[in-house]
């Protein structure tokens, strides 16, 4: 199938549960990755306007665990407020 465009594998950890999270950042730490946290919302267009140019971080520096959580999803209770979205 010459010509066609091979698809990209994202290299950010999509976070959808508190599990989630506690795994990605407890295996993060125990090998002593860095870890980048895009938060995100569905409804914040400059958040969303943010994902490309974190899926090109991610595949730049492939030795950081990049991560991006919707704060409308994921409800973590070890954050005692909801995570500011600056863009918003």
């Amino acid at each position: 199938m010459k010509g066609q465009q091979q698809l990209k594998k994202s290299k950010v950890v999509k976070i959808d549960s508190r599990k989630s999270w506690e795994h990605h950042i407890t295996n993060a730490t125990n090998k002593g990755y860095p870890v980048m946290v895009h938060f995100s919302a569905y409804w914040c267009m400059p958040s969303i306007t943010m994902n490309p140019f974190f899926e090109e971080l991610a595949s730049t520096y492939q030795s950081v665990l990049f991560l991006n959580v919707d704060v409308d999803e994921v409800k973590l209770p070890s954050w005692k407020s909801k995570p500011f979205l600056p863009f918003c």
